[in-house]
């Protein structure tokens, strides 16, 4: 009976698991601001949040975020 519980429970977990993600997307514009727009823009698509990770300027700006649901 314990093994069962423990089965159910494994099982349970992995489900919840496969539910959510993590996805990187990136975005090059002109300006933080624009930037930052674009990545929000591609987050409202997936209706995920996101937090920057990461933004270089070399004559632009590229920017990385983490998109979570």
């Amino acid at each position: 009976m314990k093994s069962i519980k423990t089965f159910v429970a494994v099982v349970a977990l992995s489900v919840v698991s496969f539910g959510s993600f993590a996805q990187s997307v990136s975005a090059n514009a002109s300006t933080l601001d624009r930037a930052e727009a674009k990545i929000a823009a591609k987050a409202a698509e997936q209706g995920a949040a996101y937090k920057i990770t990461s933004a270089r300027f070399d004559n632009g700006v590229h920017m990385t975020a983490e998109l979570t649901k």
